[in-house]
């Protein structure tokens, strides 16, 4: 498990404003580090995978204005055959296993619910081992994966000189 100190966790919340910040400006921002400090624990922590900068393209930028959850009830041996399809589809943006009632969670992004309710019923419904699907179109994200911040617990323990 990486150790978080509040300089790290500083560094992340920076990044988080502006993936594409500078290691002069983040130290220029936090004022007390120096920008080689700060690139080398950018390094660090992406090379130990705490963290990954990468762009997040918005679908609705692209005409894929509706977005919808899928869960998917699938034959208990074909699970991680179905995902990985899933997870090949283009319009796919997001797919889990999961214990419980169902077996797959996705995200299908479209141009529209018509296409939405293409997919569902003649692409992932014939997908041998799917048995059942339940819809949901998604109208408002208040919060996507990409903008979890490090729980306030360990920056609070991270502030008060503690490693985490």
């Amino acid at each position: 498990m990486y150790e978080f100190d509040r300089t790290d966790i500083k560094i992340v919340n920076l990044l988080l404003e502006d993936g594409r910040m500078s290691a002069s400006e983040a130290a220029r921002r936090m004022g007390d580090i120096s920008e080689r400090a700060v690139r080398y624990r950018i390094d660090r922590m992406i090379d130990e995978g705490v963290i990954q900068i990468s762009a997040v393209v918005s679908p609705e930028a692209l005409g894929f204005t509706i977005k919808a959850d899928v869960w998917l009830e699938v034959e208990s041996d074909l699970i991680l055959d179905v995902a990985k399809k899933m997870a090949a589809f283009e319009n796919v943006t997001y797919v889990a296993c999961g214990i419980g009632q169902n077996d797959i969670s996705i995200q299908v992004v479209a141009k529209d619910t018509a296409e939405i309710y293409h997919f569902v019923t003649e692409v992932i419904r014939k997908v041998p081992g799917v048995r059942k699907t339940t819809t949901s179109i998604v109208p408002i994200i208040l919060k996507d994966v990409y903008q979890w911040r490090i729980p306030e617990k360990i920056a609070k323990e991270a502030a008060a000189g503690e490693t985490v």
